[in-house]
């Protein structure tokens, strides 16, 4: 079962190691090509994240060197690694291929200048989240002690996203910030979140919140971070079904996605260490849902919002 996975943070390791591991079969890369591969990874999310300790006037040109290797050591280097620069694209691509999306993880790297944006929009970022953990100029983030929503500027980032196509990201807002972004986006999606009611962490989205992202056509796409999902020492594939559980009961079954967060994460899920093993989490699924639910978990519903969004 071909699976879609709305982020993962390949870039920022590429990037910290100065390009001294391949994406390839690097075992440091939890989502590496070869582990992509067994675990039947059709379409990959990479996010372009800036950690927040670079200096403000170094933060674009990190941008631009992950974008740099999203193009050199991702598609250069593997002719079967083929770049959605549309979403479109997704259906357009062959068995023997993999698509590789761009998004973007945090709007510090372009400042207050949107023509920064439009740039990284030109390179290929089909998807926008406003802020990391912490506030900066659009929003704050989700463990930002402030709690503030959107700013000016984060209100024209968001409409600049519905002008282009652009999805707009929630999974790292804070609660306001969260809905001020249902308020204004026509393409709100969670790319990495679990239910609070499960696991009660900041980063988590409360039961009024996932009820409005699916009354908005939005999707919440599943984090495979042990912290996110259980409070137990060793989280297992069956703790982080009881958050796609809880999401369904709240009339999202077909608004569910998986967005594993992999190297992005320092801890694993026992039985989800790394991308190779996706089919440990549809197997474990196809126990208690029918074959078109997991598919839909898996894709499908992802792939259907898009078409009900005509984008």
């Amino acid at each position: 079962m071909n699976i879609i996975d709305l982020h993962c943070d390949v870039l920022w390791k590429l990037w910290e190691s100065k390009g001294k591991i391949s994406f390839s079969d690097s075992p440091e890369l939890d989502a590496n090509k070869e582990r992509l591969n067994k675990g039947n990874v059709k379409v990959q999310c990479f996010a372009v994240f800036i950690p927040p300790e670079l200096k403000t006037t170094e933060q674009f040109q990190a941008a631009l060197e992950q974008v740099n290797y999203f193009y050199t050591e991702i598609l250069e280097a593997n002719h079967d690694m083929i770049q959605i620069k549309s979403w479109k694209d997704v259906l357009k691509l062959k068995p023997d291929q993999t698509g590789a999306v761009l998004t973007l993880e945090g709007i510090d790297c372009i400042g207050n200048d949107i023509q920064k944006l439009s740039i990284l929009k030109h390179m290929g970022v089909l998807s926008v989240g406003l802020t990391w953990n912490y506030g900066n100029l659009a929003a704050d983030g989700a463990q930002e002690f402030r709690g503030a929503g959107l700013t000016e500027y984060g209100k024209k980032v968001v409409l600049y996203n519905n002008d282009n196509s652009l999805l707009t990201d929630v999974s790292h807002l804070s609660e306001r910030a969260f809905w001020d972004v249902i308020d204004l986006a026509h393409f709100p999606i969670a790319s990495h979140s679990n239910a609070k009611s499960i696991c009660d962490h900041p980063r988590n989205l409360t039961d009024k919140q996932a009820k409005a992202l699916f009354e908005k056509n939005g999707m919440i796409h599943v984090v495979f971070y042990p912290e996110f999902t259980d409070e137990k020492d060793v989280v297992t594939v069956s703790d982080l079904i009881r958050h796609i559980d809880h999401f369904s009961s709240l009339g999202g079954v077909s608004h569910i996605g998986f967005g594993s967060d992999f190297d992005g994460i320092d801890k694993h899920i026992s039985g989800l260490e790394n991308a190779s093993k996706y089919p440990n989490l549809i197997n474990e699924l196809l126990k208690y849902y029918s074959e078109e639910q997991v598919r839909g978990f898996a894709g499908q519903n992802f792939l259907e919002t898009l078409s009900n969004w005509e984008i």
